[in-house]
């Protein structure tokens, strides 16, 4: 059996390159709410559909992203991914050049969130498969959790990163970032050697897959779309209070999530999944709650952090629950049906988000943010109880 060291160390390569994919989208992502609420006058619902985007396009490829690893090789699919990444901040960088003309700006913008969203799914999905490929499956579990840490560092270096580019050289500047990350990751990948992937052998419907892992699925979506909220607004939270330093909430935010994930990432395994979840769902509901009620940007930073201690291990608490519900030979396809479900939460986030704040404010927003994680709660707490009284699923099917 590889140490865990050596595990390690083969995957920390795949989770750089993921992490410069991932730069494309950490960069942006508290600059656009602030471009098109500030720069191009447009409201909250506007502003929220906008960011929502992604997540709506990543859903909806997800399947065809792990079809194309599968047929044409995960170095291909991952290389095509950082390049749809690197088109998608032409894309904003164009419409940088339009913030005269906010329709057309706006519209660009779009378009470089619809390709992002495939990027996102293509390279994501293709260097996890790449990497398990690499080590093995039996360690499958930490290559998932390592391209998560890429995910979230990108989240967390970027975010700071990308506001002080905005307020020192504007818009562009952040554009010319995200083009130039994946850029520097596909040339990266491209040096390395390819690795088969061995295709699902038994194929069962994707529609029944869900069906099996409805409430842990049910519950990563409710879950993912509260923290969603953060990515969406939580630099117009402080932008309306005249508070300092959002981009440095949004990176403890980050650093929670990835300290949690380094230090007790094993917890769903030796505690059960929804035991671990229950804990973590607890914390990233009180986190949420101190952002709405936050009267100071201290109070706003400690309820990002606690939200990001929370939330780090939702993911893989849950995840552990879904696989335990179908057979051995299914796990490819019950993770892409529950990656789905975190697709899902993050796309109606920002739109739901900013409905709320359109009619409540933008605390209003991270009340609702609240509510959804509390749902999931209570959600995973019945699902729990209903389990210790009952067969176990997976005996059932």
């Amino acid at each position: 059996m590889v140490k865990k060291t050596h595990v390690v160390w083969k995957l920390i390569p795949f989770s750089a390159v993921a992490f410069l994919g991932f730069l494309a989208v950490g960069l942006p992502l508290p600059v656009l709410s602030l471009y098109v609420h500030e720069r191009l006058g447009f409201g909250t619902l506007i502003v929220g559909s906008v960011i929502g985007l992604q997540s709506l396009a990543t859903l909806l490829t997800r399947q065809y992203a792990g079809r194309l690893s599968d047929t044409r090789g995960p170095k291909l699919t991952s290389l095509v991914g950082l390049l749809f990444a690197s088109v998608a901040g032409l894309s904003y960088l164009a419409a940088g050049v339009l913030v005269q003309h906010p329709v057309e700006s706006l519209a660009l913008l779009c378009v470089g969130r619809l390709l992002l969203g495939l990027a996102e799914s293509l390279f994501i999905t293709a260097l996890a498969a790449w990497s398990i490929g690499r080590v093995g499956s039996e360690h499958a579990g930490r290559a998932m959790a390592w391209s998560g840490i890429a995910m979230y560092a990108a989240l967390a270096v970027g975010a700071p990163v990308g506001l002080v580019l905005y307020r020192a050289a504007g818009f562009s500047a952040v554009a010319a970032c995200a083009v130039l990350a994946p850029l520097v990751g596909a040339a990266t990948a491209s040096t390395w050697k390819a690795f088969a992937v061995e295709r699902m052998a038994a194929r069962t419907s994707f529609l029944r897959m869900l069906r099996m892992i409805w409430a842990p699925g049910l519950g990563m979506a409710l879950a993912s779309s509260g923290v969603g909220t953060i990515s969406a607004f939580l630099p117009l939270r402080y932008s309306m209070a005249a508070w300092p330093h959002a981009g440095f909430t949004l990176a403890a935010f980050g650093a929670a999530y990835i300290a949690m994930r380094l230090v007790l990432g094993g917890l769903p395994d030796r505690l059960g999944g929804y035991r671990t979840g229950l804990a973590s769902l607890f914390a990233e509901t009180i986190g949420l709650g101190l952002i709405a009620l936050a009267g100071t940007p201290l109070t706003a930073l400690a309820g990002a952090t606690i939200t990001g201690l929370g939330y780090s291990l939702v993911f893989p608490s849950l995840g552990v629950e879904a696989m335990r519900r179908v057979p051995g030979e299914n796990r490819g396809l019950v993770i892409g049906a529950y990656l789905a479900c975190f697709d899902l939460g993050l796309a109606i986030a920002g739109p739901g988000a900013g409905a709320v704040a359109r009619s409540y404010g933008i605390p209003g927003a991270f009340a609702a943010a609240m509510a959804t994680a509390l749902s999931a709660l209570i959600l995973i707490c019945v699902d729990s109880r209903c389990l210790r009284k009952s067969v176990p699923i997976g005996n059932q099917i």
